[in-house]
């Protein structure tokens, strides 16, 4: 399994816990975040994350920011992608199983590491149900 991985300066720390959580996992992991903590913008990050997943270079992405929203709006601008913001595991795991979600958005500011990791390997080990759900896909429009 390959994995794209993108933050901004307030993911950084849960980036790269997660890296290490993956790579535990023997995952190969595609970093696109930034190391550090100073200021920069996250759609520099979360973009080469969403272009992998849509052009197959990765089976999944991982988005990290503040509050998991810019990032996930801009990753949604993608064609193919079907991002979601979760903030727990429930949560994530019907983002994979109803709505075959292929990148994981999380809100470093509101949950804790932890659940953070959680999360992952939660979105990671959900399959898509199909099914109804399948039908309800296919009616989303990409642009």
């Amino acid at each position: 399994m390959k994995i794209a991985i993108g933050n901004d300066h307030a993911g950084t720390e849960y980036k790269l816990a997660i890296v290490g959580f993956l790579k535990s996992k023997e995952i190969n992991v595609v970093n696109y975040g930034t190391n550090g903590t100073d200021s920069v913008d996250y759609p520099d990050f979360v973009h080469p994350v969403a272009n992998d997943v849509a052009q197959g270079n990765v089976d999944y992405g991982i988005v990290v920011c503040g509050s998991g929203n810019g990032a996930n709006m801009t990753i949604n601008k993608h064609q193919l992608i079907r991002g979601a913001l979760c903030w727990t595991k429930e949560i994530t795991a019907l983002a994979r199983a109803h709505n075959d979600a292929n990148i994981l958005s999380l809100p470093a500011r509101f949950i804790a590491l932890p659940q953070a990791l959680e999360m992952v390997d939660t979105f990671l080990n959900t399959s898509f149900e199909g099914g109804r759900h399948e039908r309800r896909i296919e009616k989303i429009p990409y642009s």
